[in-house]
């Protein structure tokens, strides 16, 4: 009798820890989270990458040339 209660009494440890592992409620809310960080970091270095001197002088050479070409 009483190995029958440990046996239970384990069984029904191991679901309860199974329903708390079990339980994703709001795994898509911090997946959505994650994407969005990353998102903003990418737009940062973009800006960043888009600001600087060697992509002002190519986009000013690319724009000189077109217009040398068109005119």
């Amino acid at each position: 009798m009483q190995k029958i209660n440990h046996e239970a009494s384990a069984i029904a440890g191991v679901k309860r820890v199974m329903d708390r592992l079990g339980d994703d409620r709001g795994a898509a809310t911090a997946e959505y989270a994650i994407a969005t960080m990353a998102a903003v970091g990418l737009a940062g270095l973009l800006v960043g990458i888009l600001r600087g001197d060697v992509v002002k002088s190519l986009l000013e050479g690319l724009i000189t040339s077109a217009f040398h070409v068109g005119g």
